[in-house]
């Protein structure tokens, strides 16, 4: 006769995942690990028990989610708060099939003992497989008012969804985007080969860093670039030196076959797997629907509702086109696409190197990755008949150009500014005074036919963008 799990067995394995119950900390590998930078963006609203909301910690797989709750586990005992009034809970474990979220809540308060009903901090990892989670999560926060619910999920596209569609005024979500290039240098223990300096930009005096070894930090871009958007491969030279098994099987096939794509109305995920991987080979380039369709042989709209779906899967992100006088078109036809973590690429075809044909793609993407973890920045690319500029900001209220850059692995323009035959034209023709230009490593700033061109290495912008990302949402 076959047996179903007892509720002995379940009391035993929460008793056995909330190790702190007995010891009263974390155990020893979680807290050897790094914490990621947007750590500090997450604890305060992990912690918020004034405001009655859940907390939805969603993002890739393999970005750090599930330490990052450990992390905070750790951080709550520091506080002060009763290590057994803090639960933790790995929902995609089989042991907890076909239990509901309360149910397991009640189970963890009798694993350790407790009847008292307030003042619990709950954590649900992966909660993607509890059915309707998001409907006992609600009712959670309703019913528990002096208890904080945390909950992670690798379904990015479904989280969302489901968060926003069923917990309007009850969660908040919180993205953990893969690594950027400032918490990679962060992470590996180089701060010292980064330098700030002030430039003056658009008449103001901004800050900015560079590197005292730019050759170093090429380097480490290159394997950033390669391996780095996850904080487990760029310490593992082992999954580095295979990394289409780590990445492609335990990610990216599981994103594509498994989160739920059936949620966009998607069966046929072979189909979509294929897209993906034309995509990936192509990231940093123009797409129509038109020429997808044609390369792919799926029909347009099915084709919207894939790129729909990897986009809110937090695998691709789609960026629209600007005409040379900075307006958008009528009909919206082209569109370029970038993956949101350049290593995806490594993974499903082979690591790059510095002088490799297809790296000023890559280079670009990475740069774009940088922006991308700004929720209210939308970055454009301006493209015409006879010129591209490869990121442009637009100004919130007036939509009119405000700033231009150009994104280059190259020297050359340093010494003949003349050959940027798209960038400047642009800048005349948009009023704008100044653009950046990314080098291989060079600095300089140079003045053409009245534009003032501020040359810096790719790297050292990548660096730039993602910590003065960071240190803004700080503020905030």
């Amino acid at each position: 006769m076959l047996q179903n799990v007892s509720k002995s067995q379940v009391l035993e394995r929460l008793r056995f995942e909330n190790s702190w119950w007995v010891n009263g900390h974390i155990e020893e590998d979680y807290l050897q690990m790094s914490r990621r930078l947007y750590f500090e963006l997450f604890k305060p609203l992990a912690m918020d028990t004034d405001v009655r909301r859940a907390l939805v910690l969603m993002g890739p797989r393999r970005v750090g989610k599930t330490v990052m709750l450990f992390h905070l586990v750790e951080e709550l005992i520091l506080k002060g708060v009763n290590p057994q009034k803090i639960i933790f809970i790995t929902i995609e474990n089989p042991i907890y099939i076909n239990r509901g979220l309360e149910q397991l809540f009640e189970y963890a308060k009798e694993a350790v003992g407790s009847d008292d009903a307030n003042g619990w901090y709950v954590l649900y990892d992966e909660i993607q497989y509890c059915k309707d989670w998001e409907v006992h999560l609600k009712t959670l926060v309703d019913t528990h008012r002096q208890c904080k619910f945390i909950a992670s999920g690798s379904a990015a596209a479904a989280l969302k969804y489901k968060s926003q569609e069923s917990g309007a005024g009850r969660f908040t979500d919180f993205l953990l985007p893969p690594l950027t290039f400032h918490e990679y240098i962060s992470l590996k223990g180089l701060d010292a080969i980064i330098k700030p300096i002030d430039i003056n930009w658009q008449g103001n005096s901004a800050t900015f860093y560079t590197s005292t070894h730019i050759d170093q930090l090429n380097k480490h871009f290159i394997d950033y670039i390669n391996f780095g958007g996850y904080p487990e491969v760029i310490f593992s030279e082992k999954i580095q030196a295979n990394p289409g098994r780590f990445i492609r099987q335990d990610i990216v096939d599981k994103v594509l076959l498994r989160d739920l794509p059936s949620l966009y109305g998607i069966s046929d995920v072979q189909e979509l797997n294929a897209l993906f991987t034309y995509i990936a080979y192509n990231t940093a380039n123009e797409f129509s629907y038109e020429a997808l369709s044609t390369s792919s042989g799926v029909p347009k709209n099915t084709l919207k509702k894939y790129i729909d779906y990897l986009e809110a899967a937090f695998l691709i992100k789609q960026v629209r086109r600007i005409d040379q006088s900075g307006k958008r078109f009528q009909r919206d036809n082209y569109f370029k696409l970038y993956l949101t973590n350049p290593s995806l690429r490594s993974a499903l075809f082979a690591p790059l190197t510095a002088t490799d044909d297809l790296i000023g793609a890559m280079v670009e993407t990475a740069i774009f990755d940088q922006w991308m973890h700004r929720e209210q920045f939308t970055p454009w690319y301006a493209r015409w008949s006879k010129g591209e500029v490869d990121m442009v900001g637009l100004d919130d209220k007036t939509l009119k150009p405000q700033w231009a850059l150009e994104i280059k692995w190259s020297n050359r323009y340093v010494e003949n500014p003349k050959e940027l035959k798209s960038l400047i034209p642009f800048c005349l023709e948009n009023d704008l005074d100044a653009a950046f230009v990314t080098t291989i490593d060079k600095e300089s700033k140079q003045v053409y036919k009245g534009v003032h061109l501020q040359f810096m290495p790719a790297a050292a912008y990548a660096y730039t963008v993602g910590k003065n990302t960071l240190e803004s949402k700080m503020k905030k």
